[in-house]
């Protein structure tokens, strides 16, 4: 029987999408240039025939890059070419630690996170949506599409670029007016902090499960504390006890807005007492994925949360109490059944769903997301 890939083995495809001219293409190499040894891979989906934005990536990313002129990904290839592509980028042998898709200033953000929700290449993970709007713009943009308000409202994470073209109570209205649910920050020349999407450094080089100490380490603070984008706020949460699943789920279900991203490993306890669950979340998006304890290491439940405008001394709480306090508070195998519903199902070697493993296949949206449910992603 094969094995699902924890959230350490996948690659995270993030989904850049904004209108024309809102600085795609801008924030991309910042991420690039701010990866600090992160070997990023690039899908760019250029409109015109001229792919002046791949040109411009290709520069720091090499043979790191899919360009995709002439046409809107959305429309130009379906799930099963756009596989082709990921195949290349999270094969071993290019060593990558995250997959960029820009889209083009023309497409649709919510059939791209369909295609990569579909695509069965086990070695990446959908990582997000982020909608990047050029807030000087952003009236008459919206005037010209309309249809920016259902872009902003799919969005995991909102970057308000050219805010030094705004003043305060334009800003301050422009930010009242969004949507909710996203994680919102605001940017100049899409200067926001790489963190915010994927780990500084390549897995490769961690010490230990999630190299912590890494995701508030003092001199990468000293490295962006003069950008606009530095309100959001992380949370280290880390319990000796097991969780309650059930509880946990909880938890999971009402997970505030703002909240952008979970990862870490879980225990369980009793319940399952040979695996850990790797937790992977971005925005409503959820995996759990079980995988065997290592002999060498404690078994502890080591969660980071980041997010922007979230309270973390009350998400601390919340998450203190999902702890197991005494045989009497202990769970069953009924209240897994919730965690799960979020693990995808495991196929057997010629490709086919095994009955026999964890879960039912749902690809993480579920019943909170009508937009990304089970028949729009397969």
């Amino acid at each position: 029987m094969s094995s699902t890939p924890g959230p350490s083995k996948q690659i995270p495809v993030i989904v850049l999408a904004g209108f024309l001219g809102s600085g795609k293409t801008t924030l991309l190499n910042h991420l690039l240039r701010a990866s600090r040894g992160t070997r990023i891979g690039a899908i760019v989906n250029d409109f015109g025939a001229i792919e002046i934005d791949a040109m411009t990536v290709a520069g720091q990313l090499g043979d790191s890059t899919v360009s995709l002129g002439n046409g809107c990904l959305c429309c130009a290839v379906d799930a099963s070419e756009l596989d082709v592509f990921l195949e290349r980028l999270a094969a071993p042998a290019a060593r990558l630690d995250v997959i960029v898709i820009e889209a083009s200033g023309l497409a649709e953000p919510a059939e791209l996170v369909r295609m990569v929700l579909a695509s069965e290449n086990e070695r990446v993970v959908y990582g997000g949506l982020v909608e990047v709007v050029d807030a000087a713009e952003f009236t008459a943009t919206r005037e010209r599409h309309p249809e920016l308000d259902r872009h902003l409202a799919l969005a995991d994470l909102v970057v308000l670029n050219k805010t030094d073209r705004v003043g305060g109570p334009e800003l301050a209205a422009l930010r009242a007016s969004l949507p909710a649910g996203a994680a919102v920050v605001e940017s100049v020349y899409g200067r926001i902090d790489p963190e915010l999407l994927f780990d500084h450094r390549p897995s490769a080089e961690r010490v230990g499960q999630l190299a912590f100490e890494d995701l508030l380490d003092e001199e990468e603070a000293g490295d962006h504390a003069g950008h606009a984008h530095t309100a959001y706020q992380s949370l280290s949460f880390t319990a000796g006890e097991p969780l309650h699943p059930r509880r946990l789920m909880e938890f999971l279900d009402s997970r505030p807005e703002g909240l952008y991203r979970i990862k870490g490993f879980v225990d369980f306890g009793p319940v399952d007492p040979r695996n850990r669950y790797a937790v992977h979340a971005v925005g409503r998006f959820l995996r759990f994925y079980p995988e065997p304890w290592p002999r060498t290491e404690e078994r502890l439940t080591q969660l980071v949360l980041i997010g922007s405008a979230i309270d973390t001394a009350t998400l601390g709480e919340e998450l203190a109490g999902t702890r197991v306090t005494g045989a009497a508070d202990g769970a069953d195998e009924r209240d897994l059944w919730g965690v799960l519903r979020y693990v995808p199902e495991q196929r057997d070697a010629a490709g086919t769903p095994d009955d026999r493993a964890y879960g039912t296949g749902d690809l993480g949206y579920g019943d909170e997301d009508p937009g990304y449910g089970d028949e729009d992603a397969r």
